[in-house]
């Protein structure tokens, strides 16, 4: 074993200790998006940096809540590159936080979207309850952590849940559409097809966009996975 006061020891000691509270991130994650910050902080495209005193009157108007907890929270997501983080020039100032490239994905767009229900669908009870089972996955794969969490698979559990099925859509257009956009500004190779299949789908939405770029593809229809999102198996045009 090497030196225990090596630089290198030192520096594995730091790190399984940043693996161990990983779950710190995500969590923190979660819980700005459940309060709203990034759209607070957005209102009216301005970005400007707000305290967490201001960014609480604004995600909890009734003027409850802890500024002090939520400024943990801003502070853990800027050492991410969640928010910016502007220190106070004088003695008695306030931190504040703008959004980064990244904490703008957060922001609902002018179509209700944004990567915020896709972290939310990650942090569901029933996927949480699943994690800390991993290792029986290892031990006896012939039943998946889910299903030893929830008593049964996840593909039939989620048709149970609605609002789980709803959540899931919203996350899958949130992520989708604006690779799709981006996408679609400099790839025409679907310019002259006659017929297009977009096989797991979801709502339809990348198959939508295509249509209304290339409107002459006419014959298109999109079959997704039933098992997950059986309101939406289908969408022809």
């Amino acid at each position: 074993m090497e030196d225990e006061s090596s630089e290198n020891r030192k520096q594995a000691r730091l790190t399984i200790l940043e693996l161990a509270n990983m779950i710190s991130v995500p969590m923190s994650l979660n819980a700005v998006v459940r309060l709203n910050v990034a759209d607070a902080i957005w209102q009216g495209g301005t970005n400007n940096p707000l305290s967490a005193i201001e960014i609480l009157k604004r995600v909890l108007p009734a003027g409850n809540g802890d500024a002090e907890n939520l400024q943990r929270v801003l502070r853990m997501l800027a050492s991410y590159g969640v928010f910016n983080e502007h220190t106070p020039s004088g003695a008695g100032g306030e931190r504040k936080y703008s959004l980064t490239d990244v904490g703008k994905t957060l922001v609902t767009d002018s179509e209700g979207l944004s990567f915020a229900p896709y972290v939310l669908q990650h942090h569901q009870d029933a996927l949480m309850r699943a994690w800390p089972l991993v290792h029986e996955a290892v031990v006896d794969p012939s039943k998946e952590p889910f299903e030893r969490a929830n008593g049964e698979a996840a593909y039939s559990y989620y048709l149970k849940q609605g609002d789980m099925n709803e959540l899931m859509v919203k996350a899958m257009s949130g992520v989708s559409v604006p690779f799709m956009r981006a996408m679609l500004q400099a790839y025409d190779g679907f310019r002259g097809v006659e017929r297009l299949v977009d096989v797991g789908g979801s709502g339809g939405d990348c198959l939508r966009m295509i249509l209304q770029k290339h409107p002459m593809s006419r014959k298109a229809s999109t079959l997704t996975c039933l098992k997950w999102w059986p309101k939406h198996h289908k969408f022809q045009v």
